[in-house]
């Protein structure tokens, strides 16, 4: 494909704000529609995995946070280091709290504890980049080209005429350097000016390379005379580094003549990115002199510069002193006046300057300037995460060593792209650059605007079709810009901090944007002919119809979905019946008939009085109703809904059809799904109220008889009847669901010790809540005065034909309780072992038991079966000691079915109109897809999709911020004050403020379903 020259058309909006013209395309609509074709397939798939950070700029390398909220964390555990490492003592060396970032911001640059502050980055810096205690180390403001200015402004010396300088870049101005453009030429021409107007310069002693990086061999510096190598020539910019023999040329040259041969060099992106073997990186520290932009190299909030010299070079400096050849300016200067009397005349030495002596761990002078404690600060603590998360300087260089592979080895396969720097030894292990070689542009200026669109969508901009499809930004590759000059259309920092799955995410990005971009532009050039394409879709958010538009969909409700009585007496339906309606629904009272006619839609049959199963099975078996909602009733393994089903309530132990695979939904064609959290509030209110019959044990029928006969004088009788209250006591709960958690919560509010066992993964969030986690059902029930299990069935084990967890509260567990103690199973009949509960009720283990459990009564026979028929045995021995409950406890609660009716019907329709499963219980079918769980705001769980809904609410995220942002101050500046009157005095300031954004955020919280553990 051949793209012309600019013509008429509209204009594009570019981030620099330019409106260029599209140029158009020299093919015809056919051709272009394939080359959109081959755009759209290569992309089918959809974005490539995200970096994990997504700034690729000359940076802080080492600052490499997963997102805001991350970096927002790694600053606060930067505050907190902070005054942990550098405390406030009195004149008696009492502790007074730490010095906080915002005392330290406040412009304190001299004493303590800047002073140390900056000793600490100079110490950490010398020793995890393994430079040698020998090697002194300078400290300035700036960056990369003041630190480079410092260097040559003290090694050169123009008085000198034996010594002559290699410059490891080609000379400014000559055909080699001529497509730098001045930042590449800018270091030499800054040394040739030098020289040229210098008193005794002579340009001739600078020796230039013929290309960039370029080190000549040992034998040839000497020839040249060669005292001072300078090396820039592997550069950020260029994205080159040395290769193991230009290292090995210099280091042997450097050994020829040890005192006076002499190597300075930019290690910006040397530090962590050395990728030789490692005495040849020792040897290179070791015996060269390297300065670095720390705020590159590191990061931190203002620039500065170090500089790592050789003790040679430090006798150099001291030489250069005595015969200076320029006046170096005051910020520059690293040797000063010996006699303070004496600034121009006396002797000037480097042995008072910003100069740190790792020998001795301390800074030889003080600093001239101005300069932010704080980044000094950062430094240190950026190095000490660095190493935490990386390990060695060694473990950072051959990190970066292996990302250079990797991206060698993913563009060696790729056709679209190839590597600004040829000599793969060449190759930068710090920083990279990446060409786009598209057969089909071959004009440059729409080269570069695709480039520049590709930008757009690598950032936060997103693209916009000429249809109006917009397609968001990625933000996944920010700043990765080239310099004028240099070979390469991305250039992208990939150091050893970065993980090579990240360096291989950005690769794919890369080549992902450019792709849309060149789809965007091809259709531009179409919409100039004339074609042009639909919208993707609804851009509303609309989701996409998948059911048969055609087809009636039968759904059996086959309980009760209202209970309190209507006008007639009988149990109410309606609202569930005009929420089926306003959803687009038809009701029907009754079985669907056989010969029925419907139209197309979803119709719900309500027949709640089925229970058994010689009544459904004729019923369901051929797969008569699509999909079915049940809360108590029991669906045989026979029976059949290919659309689904959903149990009213937590649980799914009744749900025993084929279709997906009986009550634990493993396997089948059709999803089982369940609408958890709606009675959990009512049964833990029960649980509470049979708890309260008997607990305090207040004889409140006597005394309510004794009081109404006038038999009592309250100032003498009371003491008859010594009660405990329930604060203090201690109840055990088996199972951390939505039900096990209300009733903590509810006996939690009591006062009530809350001990509970649930599967470990519980632990974390059972502990945050302030209940105590229990390894086991005996250890939850031991010393225990209340047991109450909310486990559920569990899975049912085919073998034994017993759920998981039938009688999980067994002999060994209940005499593990206290003497005299209450058992509450308002759960499942099946999970208290009934011959263990009749044991303890006999020896007085268990004072009162209440059990809540299904009781089935055959209409012909009168027969009792069901989980409660076991315990009506043992209410004949232990009569009073016992209550006994049908399942009542939450299945009477009308507010509680009706709203979780509603739930079900409502993910029935998405499961049949969009295949979209909600709550979903076992296995995903093929074809449909999980919109995750939904559940009563504040019970149980806090889900995804509650977490969205909370969000997505301005107001209430403006709120819960300002709350957690008063709250985070507050509490971290009492953390860092030691000293009771400060303290004293913030809580005097900020004590109402405090108190109010607690119960502020904790409301909003609640308020918003955000308590509870997470899933």
């Amino acid at each position: 494909m051949f793209w012309g020259k600019s013509a008429p058309g509209p204009a594009l909006h570019l981030r620099s704000g330019i409106r260029l013209p599209i140029i158009g395309f020299m093919k015809s609509p056919e051709q272009l529609k394939a080359q959109r074709e081959a755009c759209l397939e290569a992309t089918r798939h959809g974005a490539p995995a995200r970096t994990v950070n997504p700034f690729f700029g000359v940076g802080p390398i080492t600052d490499i946070t997963t997102d805001e909220a991350d970096s927002r964390k790694m600053r606060y555990e930067f505050e907190r280091w902070l005054e942990r490492a550098y405390r406030k003592y009195d004149d008696k060396g009492n502790d007074l709290g730490g010095f906080t970032a915002a005392e330290i911001g406040r412009s304190m640059h001299r004493g303590y504890p800047a002073d140390a502050i900056l000793r600490d980055m100079m110490r950490e810096i010398n020793r995890y980049f393994a430079f040698p205690k020998s090697n002194k180390m300078a400290v300035g403001l700036g960056g990369g080209h003041s630190g480079f200015t410092v260097c040559a402004l003290h090694m050169m010396n123009p008085n000198d005429p034996n010594q002559h300088v290699y410059v490891d870049t080609p000379a400014p101005e000559s055909a080699a350097a001529a497509g730098g453009g001045f930042f590449r030429q800018s270091w030499g021409a800054q040394l040739i000016e030098m020289q040229r107007f210098a008193k005794n310069g002579d340009e001739q002693r600078l020796h230039f390379a013929k290309k960039e990086g370029l080190i000549a061999s040992s034998d040839e510096l000497c020839e040249r005379g060669i005292k001072l190598f300078i090396g820039v020539g592997h550069e950020t910019t260029g994205a080159t580094t040395y290769t193991l023999e230009d290292m090995s040329n210099l280091l042997r040259w450097i050994d020829r003549d040890p005192d006076n041969h002499h190597a300075v060099i930019d290690a910006t992106s040397l530090l962590g990115a050395m990728p030789w073997p490692r005495d040849i990186v020792d040897a290179v520290t070791q015996k060269c002199s390297m300065f670095m932009p720390f705020q590159k190299a590191i990061g931190g909030i203002s620039g500065y510069f170090c500089w790592s010299m050789t003790p040679a070079c430090f006798e150099l400096i001291q030489a250069n002193q005595k015969h200076p050849a320029w006046a170096i300016p005051r910020q520059l200067k690293i040797a000063i006046p010996v006699d303070a009397k004496k600034p121009l005349s006396g002797e000037k030495s480097a042995r008072l300057g910003p100069i740190y002596d790792p020998a001795e761990d301390k800074m030889l002078g003080g600093i001239i300037n101005t300069y932010s404690t704080l980044a000094f600060a950062e430094t240190t603590f950026g190095l000490l995460r660095t190493e935490r998360l990386v390990g060695s300087v060694q473990d950072m260089n051959a990190r970066s060593v292996a990302n250079r592979k990797a991206i060698n080895d993913w563009i060696a396969a790729d056709d679209l792209f190839s590597l600004g720097v040829e000599e793969a030894e060449r190759r930068g292990a710090a920083v990279t650059l990446i060409k786009v070689n598209d057969p089909d542009i071959s004009d440059a200026d729409q080269h570069a605007r695709l480039i520049a669109r590709s930008k757009q969508l690598l950032g936060y901009e997103g693209l916009t079709h000429p249809n109006g499809d917009y397609e968001p930004g990625l933000d996944v590759a920010r700043y990765v810009n080239t310099f004028p000059g240099t070979p390469g259309d991305y250039r992208a920092w990939i150091g050893g901090m970065r993980q090579v799955e990240d360096v291989i995410a950005l690769l794919e990005n890369l080549k992902y944007a450019y792709l849309r971009a060149k789809l965007v532009a091809v259709e531009e050039a179409l919409a100039e002919r004339g074609v042009t394409f639909a919208a993707a879709g609804d851009r509303s958010g609309a989701r996409a119809l998948k059911h048969d538009p055609g087809k009636a969909y039968k759904v059996l409700v086959a309980d009760l979905v209202g209970l309190k009585p209507d006008a007639s007496g009988q149990p109410d339906h309606s609202a569930v019946k005009a929420h089926i309606e306003a959803n687009g629904g038809a009701w029907h009272e009754g079985l669907c008939k056989d010969d029925a006619v419907l139209e197309a839609g979803i119709h719900f049959f309500y027949q709640p009085d089925l229970s058994r199963e010689e009544e459904i099975l004729p019923l369901t078996a051929k797969g008569q109703y699509d999909a079915v909602i049940v809360a108590a009733t029991f669906l045989p393994a026979d029976s059949q809904f290919p659309e689904g089903g959903v149990r009213i309530g937590a649980g799914t132990g009744n749900m025993g059809s084929r279709s997906w695979g009986g009550g634990n939904g493993d396997g089948g064609a059709a999803p089982l799904m369940n609408t958890p959290s709606f009675n959990s509030r009512a049964t833990a209110q029960m649980v509470l109220k049979a708890l309260l019959k008997v607990l305090p044990d207040l004889d409140v029928k006597t005394l309510h008889e004794r009081t109404c006969r006038g038999d009592f004088d309250t100032g003498k009788n009371l003491c008859e009847y010594p009660t405990e209250k329930l604060e203090g006591k201690t109840i055990g709960i088996i199972g951390f669901g939505n039900i096990g958690r209300e009733v903590a919560c509810l006996a939690k509010a009591f006062g009530m010790i809350v001990k509970i066992h649930a599967r470990p993964h519980h632990r974390e969030w059972i502990e945050a809540e302030g209940f105590t986690y229990a390894a086991s059902v005996v250890e939850a029930a031991r010393g225990a005065d209340v047991l109450s299990p909310h486990t559920g069935l569990g899975a049912l084990d085919a073998k034994s034909g017993k759920f998981a967890n039938d009688s999980i509260v067994n002999a060994e567990a209940l005499a593990a309780l206290n003497d005299g103690s209450v058992l509450i199973n308002y759960d499942r009949g099946e999970v208290v072992n009934a011959e263990a509960l009749d044991a303890a009720l006999a020896a007085g283990k268990i004072r009162h038991a209440g059990i809540d459990a299904d009781l089935f009564k055959d209409t012909a026979t009168g027969e009792l079966s069901g989980p409660m028929a076991p315990y009506l045995d043992l209410y004949q021995k232990h009569g009073e000691k016992m209550e006994l409950l049908p399942h009542a406890a939450a299945d009477t609660e009308h507010v509680s079915r009706v709203e979780g009716a509603k739930q079900a019907v409502l993910q029935i329709m998405d499961c049949i109109r969009y295949k979209s499963v909600m709550n979903l219980k076992g296995d995903l079918p093929r074809g449909y897809t999980h919109a995750g769980a939904v559940t009563v705001n504040g019970v149980g769980k806090v889900t995804p999709n509650t977490l969205a809904e909370a969000v997505a609410r301005d107001d209430t995220l403006t709120a819960l911020r300002d709350a957690a942002e008063t709250l985070t101050a507050h509490w971290s500046a009492l953390h860092a004050i030691s000293d009771p009157g400060r303290r004293a005095d913030l809580l005097k300031r900020y004590g109402k403020a405090l108190i109010k954004a607690s119960n502020t955020y904790i409301s909003l919280i609640e308020k918003s379903g955000l308590k509870g553990p997470y899933g």
